[in-house]
């Protein structure tokens, strides 16, 4: 891009010397060109996130001409300002289920749009290794969990006679705390304080072949790579779902389905219209994010490139996003 933008600029000033008035609307456009707002992108601190984010950065760069930047927000509310205030103009990965009462009233005033589903299905839950149920079938369902032997198969030094749970980076929506000590069982939340943090436990657990409960999602390369097994927790229910949203300490029982969504600041659309059409378009499915993730979370590959691999192989879907 930014050799094309030199390019455009030299054949200007060429243009200018020669004196030549035919060039008048490529001046123009140039300079039009030169205007565009700057478009900011909210990245939250998950993979898939991330890949969202730079996949839409290098098409809204390439394509239709926007300087782009990015910012790292891991907390919904902040999120949720930024958006309102237009220091950010879209985030397009978020999860309905960790959506609170106090961020849907953005939405509800306007100074946030939701612009549509993204294309991927989310699944928060409980997950263990397949052989941990293997060895241990009664643990497939919340109700096996509840008796110290259990508490003893993943007990640690630093949680004693309880059961670990892992949690993850405390900033995302976790309601594994409440759904414990609703029910009464005897562990508790750990949190391994990042994504690759987690990863490097459940790595070494598998490894060792030692028993481990952790707070994951789908879709992730690590589901299919260490054989992971959603646990069965009580079934969710809106009365269930309401203190989720309310932070009430309610929480009793699975993570819902989620149907990711795209949301944008109100201003977008009047800042950068082409922009918001776009977005409005874009569309990334849990096969290509599945596509996606296993480069980047397992061989270590960088994001960027990845993404920039996505999109020379899949022109026939992202030409149909650019108006």
């Amino acid at each position: 891009m930014k050799k094309l933008l030199l390019g455009l600029l030299v054949l200007t000033l060429f243009a200018v010397a020669c004196g030549d008035d035919s060039d008048s609307d490529t001046d123009a456009s140039a300079d039009a060109d030169g205007d565009k707002p700057t478009i900011s992108l909210v990245v939250n601190s998950w993979t898939a996130s991330a890949l969202n984010v730079a996949v839409a950065q290098q098409l809204i760069e390439s394509e239709l001409g926007y300087p782009t930047n990015v910012i790292n927000i891991d907390e919904n509310e902040a999120m949720f300002i930024g958006l309102a205030d237009g220091t950010a103009d879209a985030v397009l990965e978020i999860w309905p289920s960790g959506i609170t009462d106090s961020e849907q009233a953005f939405f509800d005033d306007g100074s946030v749009e939701h612009l549509g589903e993204l294309g991927a299905v989310g699944r928060i839950g409980w997950f263990v290794p397949d052989y941990v149920i293997e060895q241990n079938p009664e643990l497939a369902t919340w109700e096996g969990y509840f008796s110290d032997e259990a508490a003893a198969i993943f007990a640690t030094a630093e949680t004693g006679d309880n059961g670990r749970f892992l949690g993850t980076d405390p900033s995302y929506s976790q309601f594994d705390e409440q759904i414990i000590n609703n029910l009464g069982m005897p562990f508790e939340v750990i949190y391994s304080g990042s994504e690759p943090a987690t990863v490097a436990e459940l790595d070494a657990r598998v490894s060792a072949g030692e028993p481990i409960l952790m707070y994951w999602w789908t879709p992730t390369a690590a589901v299919s790579t260490y054989s992971l097994v959603q646990v069965a927790l009580p079934p969710h229910t809106e009365e269930c779902g309401a203190s989720a949203a309310s932070g009430d300490g309610g929480v009793d029982c699975e993570y819902p389905e989620d149907v990711i969504i795209k949301a944008v600041s109100g201003k977008l659309a009047d800042k950068a219209p082409a922009v918001y059409d776009f977005l409005a378009a874009f569309t990334i499915t849990n096969d290509d994010q599945l596509s996606m993730l296993p480069p980047v979370e397992l061989d270590g590959e960088d994001v960027d490139e990845v993404a920039a691999q996505w999109i020379a192989d899949n022109e026939g879907v992202w030409s149909a996003w650019i108006g």
